[in-house]
């Protein structure tokens, strides 16, 4: 078999994104292997190479044209200060189809207020630039120090002499685990997601920036899907009315006639959450024939 002619070089992120946009690839239609020991998984896509790089570094790696393309937070990309094409943006995490925030913590038991309060402090972050920004805007000033993980230990281990206080800003996606460590959240620096990115080279190159484009849809959808179900059923024509009613869709259900002219065969798309309370409604309703199936992609 010949090699393809064109290849798309797409990063994916390592690390705490990884199982999820894995999922998300396969959703959206891309079998991607991944070896523990390897970072280039193998990909059912000829026209995609695909290298597992940290998220951090992403960015840096589109920018000099190392990869054409690649996922990675809003985070790092400023925090590199890098200067890249965004395609879109995927608003999924760790464990939701939410955003991510980077917030001001201190432990519970700290005099500590507001930001203000930090004055002359430290502060131990991942995302040193961002969080010199934060603080430089406001006119406090604090020491910001690199963290090298375990953030949230180290807001007890930062009370400075002279009464000056430390903090830390790290990223959480519920706020749970800040309250696990007895942090309290004084403010949030910065409000984060995944995003599709792609260096300005690629972007310029017309297949290139087609094949980008598609995947960026494909994977959209494939968000757009996660928490949506389809569902069928059968309704009398005398209760057609009744029944389309109570149903929430994108625009309207289909409905068709049944072959032998006995009722209607209706379809609609909706949140998956309804499903629980709206199938026992349909069927007190009159419905029949009843079938919910998942879904991988929705394209609007």
């Amino acid at each position: 078999m010949s090699e393809p002619t064109n290849v798309l070089k797409l990063g994916l992120p390592k690390g705490s994104l990884e199982k999820a946009t894995l999922d998300l690839m396969a959703r959206a239609g891309f079998e991607v292997q991944v070896s523990e020991r390897s970072y280039f998984p193998r990909t059912d896509d000829p026209q995609i190479e695909v290298v597992m790089l940290r998220a951090q570094e992403m960015s840096r790696y589109v920018e000099d044209t190392v990869l054409d393309a690649g996922l990675t937070g809003k985070d790092w990309i400023a925090e590199n200060a890098s200067k890249i094409h965004v395609v879109s943006d995927l608003i999924y995490a760790k464990s939701s189809l939410a955003k991510v925030r980077w917030v001001l913590a201190v432990p519970e038991e700290s005099p500590v207020r507001k930001p203000e309060d930090l004055q002359g402090g430290l502060v131990a972050t991942e995302l040193v630039k961002v969080t010199e920004s934060y603080f430089e805007a406001r006119g406090i000033k604090v020491k910001v120090e690199f963290s090298w993980g375990a953030t949230e230990v180290k807001a007890r281990l930062l009370d400075l002499p002279a009464g000056r206080h430390g903090a830390i800003v790290d990223v959480t996606e519920t706020g749970s685990s800040m309250a696990a460590n007895r942090l309290r959240i004084l403010d949030t620096v910065m409000a984060s997601n995944t995003q599709l990115i792609a260096n300005l080279k690629a972007w310029k190159d017309p297949w290139k920036r087609a094949k980008i484009e598609n995947l960026a849809m494909l994977l959209q959808a494939a968000i757009d899907a996660k928490e949506m179900v389809g569902l069928k059923m059968n309704v009398p024509m005398a209760l057609e009315n009744k029944i389309k009613a109570m149903l929430p869709a994108e625009r309207s259900p289909t409905v068709s006639a049944l072959a032998d002219m006995s009722g209607l065969a209706m379809e609609v798309i909706l949140p998956a959450a309804r499903e629980r309370e709206l199938l026992p409604q349909l069927k007190r309703a009159g419905a029949t024939g009843i079938i919910v199936y998942p879904l991988n992609k929705v394209v609007h």
